[in-house]
C-alpha cells in the first residue's frame, strides 16, 4: 500500500509533469500572439493617454470657440461677395427693388453692357500699364537698393533705412498737393505735360510703394548667407554678376512678395488716380464711377465691373501664393 501510494504520487507527478509540459508546449504558440495583442493594446492606450494628457493639446472649449469664430469670420467675409455675385446676375429692376438672395431671373447682360456703358476696356488697359510699370520699376530699384544696404557699408546707411521707414508713417493725402504742384510746375517749365499722364501716376505710386519694397527686401537679403556672394566672386563674377546669378534666384520669394504688394497698391488706388488723371488716362478704380449718372445708378453693372476688375488680383494671388507667404515671413524677421 505504501509502495502503491508512493508510486501513485510519483506517477501522478510524472503524468502531471508530462501533462504540464505537453499543455505548456501546446500553449506556447499562443503566447506570442497574446503578447503582440497586449503590446498593441498598450500602445494604443498609451497613445490615447499621451494625447489626452499632453500639455500642448488645446481644451475642447478652445476648439469649439475657434470653430465658431472662424465660421462667423467666413460668413462676414463671404456675404459681400455673395451680394456682388447675386446683384451682377440680376436685371436692374430686381436690384433696385427689395433685395433677394436668389434672383428671380438670371441674366448675364450686365457683364456685356459694362463694356459699352463706359469705356471699361480703356480703363482696364490704363490700369494694366500703370500698375505693371510701377511694379517693374519698384522691383528693379528696390532690388539694387536693398542689395547695397544689405551687403555694403557706407556713410549714411542707418539714416537711409530710417528715412525710408519714416515715410510710411505719413498718410498718403499729405503728399497729394506737393506732387500735384511739382508735376504742374515741371510741365510749365519743360513743356512736357506731366499732369494727367500715365508717367506722372507711375512716379506717384513709386513714392509710397518703393520705400516699403526696399525695407522688405533688405530683411530678405539679410537672411541669404553671404557665403553665396563670396563663392560667386571667387568664381570670377563681379558684384553685379553675383547679384543677378546667385542672390536674385535665391530671393525670388521676396521679390515676388514685393511685386504683388506693388501691383495691388497701384491697381486699387483711388485718391491719387482721381486727381492725377483725365478722361483718357483714367484707371479702372476711377472708371467705375461712370456707372453712376445724375439720374440713374446701374448697380448690376457696378457689381459686374467690380468682379471683373478683381480677377487679375485674385488670379495673381492664387498663382503666387506660396512665394508670397515665404517672402513675407522671411522678410519680416531678420
Amino acid at each position: 500500500m505504501s509502495e502503491a501510494t508512493a508510486t501513485a504520487p510519483a506517477g501522478g507527478t510524472a503524468n502531471g509533469g508530462a501533462g504540464g509540459s505537453a499543455s505548456g508546449t501546446a500553449q506556447k504558440p499562443n503566447r506570442p500572439f497574446l503578447a503582440v495583442t497586449s503590446l498593441a493594446g498598450s500602445r494604443k492606450g498609451g497613445r490615447s493617454g499621451v494625447r489626452a494628457a499632453s500639455p500642448t493639446a488645446p481644451p475642447p472649449s478652445f476648439i469649439w470657440t475657434r470653430r465658431i469664430v472662424l465660421t462667423l469670420l467666413t460668413i462676414f467675409a463671404a456675404t459681400p461677395l455673395l451680394v456682388m455675385v447675386s446683384s451682377s446676375l440680376k436685371p436692374l429692376q430686381d436690384v433696385t427693388d427689395r433685395f433677394r438672395w436668389i434672383p428671380s431671373g438670371l441674366t448675364i447682360s450686365p457683364y456685356v453692357d459694362i463694356w459699352s456703358t463706359v469705356p471699361l476696356a480703356d480703363y482696364f488697359l490704363n490700369s494694366l500699364i500703370v500698375a505693371g510699370a510701377a511694379t517693374g520699376c519698384s522691383v528693379l530699384i528696390a532690388t539694387f537698393a536693398a542689395y547695397a544696404v544689405s551687403r555694403y557699408r557706407f556713410r549714411g546707411k542707418r539714416l537711409f533705412t530710417v528715412t525710408i521707414l519714416s515715410t510710411q508713417m505719413f498718410p498718403g493725402i499729405l503728399f497729394l498737393l506737393p506732387l500735384f504742384l511739382i508735376f504742374v510746375n515741371l510741365g510749365n517749365a519743360t513743356g512736357i505735360a506731366l499732369y494727367g499722364s500715365r508717367g506722372a501716376l507711375i512716379v506717384t505710386y513709386l513714392t509710397f510703394t518703393l520705400p516699403f519694397s526696399i525695407w522688405m527686401l533688405i530683411g530678405y537679403f539679410d537672411s541669404i548667407p553671404r557665403d553665396l556672394d563670396e563663392a560667386a566672386l571667387t568664381d570670377g563674377c563681379g558684384p553685379l554678376g553675383a547679384l543677378m546669378r546667385v542672390v536674385v534666384p535665391a530671393a525670388v520669394p521676396g521679390i515676388v512678395a514685393v511685386a504683388v504688394y506693388s501691383f495691388m497698391t497701384a491697381w486699387g488706388e483711388v485718391l491719387f488716380a482721381s486727381v492725377m488723371t483725365n478722361e483718357t488716362t483714367r484707371t479702372l478704380a476711377i472708371g467705375l464711377q461712370g456707372y453712376a449718372t445724375q439720374t440713374q445708378v446701374y448697380w448690376n453693372q457696378v457689381m459686374a465691373a467690380s468682379l471683373v476688375a478683381s480677377v487679375p488680383i485674385v488670379a495673381g494671388f492664387l498663382l503666387l501664393q506660396r512665394y508670397l507667404v515665404t517672402g513675407l515671413t522671411a522678410g519680416a524677421v531678420k
